[in-house]
């Protein structure tokens, strides 16, 4: 047998003397050195009794190393759980409780915060700093043992919240991954001629499942930036051949004054993707640089799903075609010709970890995955997503569920009620609004719920501003007319929470 993964990734460049990594201070990592940084995470989790299928959870600033956690996990038939590292303390402890994970590797800057608040559990808390040092260096040897692992055996689990407001646990099979960095290189040519301008975060599906996947099957090499900054990518464009970033990444360059056609003249390929991409960032970056942003569009259950092509048109507004071996439809009624996205092929996920009714219902009965997002397919089979059923938020990139932001408001005793929307942004897409009706007698204290939200929700999901309504919209079933609401806060003079 075989390692499905890391054989495909990692293994076949073990002994490799090229570069890998260029990192901000010029060092430069070979992939020999990453193997060995590989090599001694895997005898550290397996001194510390990690079997196949365990659960590793991480909230570790990005670095080689926690990059080369992830090689790790795979290599020891771990199952990797990344973590934003925004996430709060009652976030983690969710996630770790739900999955049953047996290792967290943390800042050592919160080790102490974590383990006082996980105290009574099995979890093992192991700290990485930013550095890639940490007490995770003082167990067990190097291990050159790959253990076995095939193409349906689990690889990760992604959390991504539900309506309900209760985060599910996206299971990604050893396949899952492979089958689409495989299609991703081919369809967007990538080789070991390429380096890849890498400025995502890589606890989030975009930056470890599709920058750091595809790269590394190709034999490309990374500039490996642990954030975006403008300044910073821009030094680093002229030694790039390929960027893969949100709409932000984009806004952010075309307002600096260093960003031309002369820095991108090396560059043959800008990718953006986890948000919507307006046509006139589009239009705006063709006309400065020359080259046309290519959109695709993908999810935490299922990576990429389509895009547009590497030669032929790309159209603004749209997110392409369908991936080779992708199978994408739209599901409508009547004469409508927009109607729910939905998804078949290698790519799609397990399932829902723990959530066997819920992973029924993500899926119809000929086996399609309902995304919840709403599309429309025109005559050249481009795609264009037009909204999204389950009210989802994306703001710079990240995915944010209303519903969990409401409870916590409408838990405090000045609410009445409330309705958690996005507006757009043209910065990061979309902005959190909170529309709030007062309980009756009651004045609410914004700096005070603020206060509150911030101690249970990472920042990127905190309400950017805040509004006082007399009530809520609703149709004749009693449903919140979220489509009003947002007519409603674009009209209003909305008010920033202290």
């Amino acid at each position: 047998m075989a390692n499905h993964l890391y054989d495909a990734l990692f293994a076949r460049h073990e002994t490799s003397d090229h570069a890998f990594l260029h990192l901000p201070d010029d060092t430069v990592l070979t992939h020999r050195s990453f193997a060995q940084i590989t090599a001694a995470l895997a005898g550290m989790l397996a001194a510390l009794g990690i079997r196949p299928g365990d659960r590793v959870a991480a909230q570790v600033e990005k670095s080689p190393t926690s990059l080369a956690l992830y090689a790790a996990c795979l290599r020891v038939g771990a199952v990797f759980l990344p973590l934003n590292i925004a996430y709060t303390d009652h976030e983690v402890a969710f996630f770790l409780k739900d999955c049953a994970a047996s290792v967290l590797f943390c800042d050592p800057s919160r080790a102490d915060q974590l383990r006082q608040g996980l105290s009574g559990s099995t979890l093992k808390i192991l700290t990485m700093a930013p550095d890639g040092t940490g007490d995770w260096q003082t167990a067990g040897d190097p291990q050159t043992r790959i253990t076995d692992r095939t193409g349906d055996d689990l690889a990760a689990i992604l959390y991504t919240s539900g309506t309900t407001g209760r985060p599910k646990g996206a299971m990604l099979s050893h396949d899952n991954l492979l089958s689409n960095a495989r299609t991703l290189v081919n369809l967007w040519g990538f080789s070991d001629a390429d380096t890849l301008l890498h400025a995502l975060p890589v606890y989030h599906s975009h930056g470890l499942f599709v920058a750091c996947n595809v790269s590394i099957l190709a034999g490309a090499q990374m500039i490996y930036l642990q954030k975006f900054d403008p300044d910073h990518v821009i030094n680093a464009l002229p030694r790039s051949t390929v960027m893969m970033g949100v709409p932000t990444f984009y806004t952010r360059l075309l307002a600096c004054d260093g960003f031309d056609r002369e820095v991108s003249q090396s560059m043959r390929l800008f990718i953006s993707g986890s948000a919507p991409l307006l046509a006139q960032t589009h239009e705006a970056f063709e006309a400065l640089t020359g080259h046309r942003i290519l959109e695709r569009y993908g999810l935490t259950e299922t990576s990429m799903n389509t895009s547009n092509p590497l030669t032929g048109p790309r159209k603004s507004g749209t997110v392409g075609l369908p991936l080779p071996g992708v199978d994408v439809r739209i599901e409508t009624t009547d004469n409508e010709t927009t109607g729910e996205i939905e998804v078949k092929g290698p790519n799609v996920f397990k399932g829902y970890w723990g959530l066997k009714d819920k992973t029924a219902e993500a899926f119809t009965e000929d086996g399609y995955f309902r995304t919840g997002d709403l599309g429309e397919i025109d005559e050249d089979g481009y795609i264009t997503i037009v909204g999204r059923s389950k009210d989802l938020i994306i703001s710079g990139g990240l995915n944010i569920y209303p519903k969990e932001i409401e409870t916590i408001i409408d838990a405090q005793p000045d609410v009445y009620e409330s309705a958690v929307i996005g507006l757009p942004d043209p910065d990061f897409g979309e902005r959190v609004i909170a529309m709030i009706v007062e309980a009756p007698g009651h004045t609410l204290d914004q700096g005070a719920l603020s206060k509150v939200l911030a101690q249970s929700l990472a920042k990127f999901k905190l309400p950017k501003e805040m509004i006082t309504v007399s009530g809520l919209p609703r149709n004749a079933m009693g449903k919140v007319m979220k489509k009003d609401l947002r007519d409603i806060a674009s009209q209003q003079k909305l008010t920033s929470p202290p």
